[in-house]
């Protein structure tokens, strides 16, 4: 056997064994998310709090972890936005959903479309649906869809080969008014200041505007698609 023949195997079996890790790993985080719940935000704010001064650091961890999951990131903004106030509080939990969206789209780069579009289940064929060939505003309307988890959208993007920039970008615009309104609520039951009351407002004032706006653009863009399978006919 020659050494080329010996690199090609040598390679072939990093390749199965780098495949069979990442199953399992995303297999694990699967497990987790539909057998573990998070503790309610009381509980969370005291396990936070426990760790002093790097409490933020450990809270960041767990809202990327979560973020990865398909376990809803709704709590952990509303703990950071009583621990941390409205400014620090998006600060912590938009990046660690920033992170989290990241991990997840790039785990379902490396899995590919098959064995990811295996774990999104249910969501496979929706995300598959709205996803393929997306741009910016394809992206943005379909994470704000109300039936449709952050999760298979990470995971999908990543299968179905979305570039790196318009998924950031998209998963940042979209998510920054949820985000900001969730952590103002956490905040402003903590703190019924009248800014915290204002910025809660705002935020939800626009996921309704930006919800409305990809609404638009999904709509013309399904016209256009049925006008031209209507001309091809």
């Amino acid at each position: 056997m020659s050494s080329g023949e010996d690199r090609n195997k040598i390679f072939s079996i990093n390749s199965i064994v780098s495949l069979a890790t990442l199953v399992v790993i995303v297999a694990g985080l699967l497990w987790v998310s539909f057998n573990l719940n998070p503790p309610p935000p009381e509980e969370m704010r005291e396990i936070i709090l426990g760790y002093g001064w790097a409490g933020w650091l450990v809270f960041l961890g767990i809202i990327a972890a979560i973020a990865v999951t398909p376990i809803p990131i709704s709590v952990t903004a509303l703990v950071a936005g009583s621990l941390y106030g409205v400014i620090g509080g998006t600060l912590l939990s938009l990046t660690g959903v920033m992170i989290g969206s990241w991990i997840g789209y790039w785990l379902a780069r490396v899995l590919g479309k098959r064995l990811t579009f295996r774990l999104l289940g249910r969501h496979s064929s929706l995300v598959e649906d709205y996803l393929s060939n997306a741009g910016f505003w394809a992206l943005c309307t379909v994470r704000l869809m109300p039936a449709l988890p952050y999760w298979p959208v990470n995971y999908g993007a990543g299968a179905l080969g979305i570039g790196q920039y318009t998924f950031i970008s998209a998963t940042f615009l979209a998510s920054l008014p949820g985000q900001i309104s969730l952590v103002a609520l956490g905040a402003f039951v903590v703190n019924t200041s009248v800014f915290n009351g204002v910025v809660l407002v705002i935020a939800w004032l626009a996921v309704l505007a930006l919800t409305w706006v990809s609404y638009r653009y999904w709509r013309s863009t399904e016209s256009d698609k049925n006008d031209s399978e209507a001309a091809e006919e």
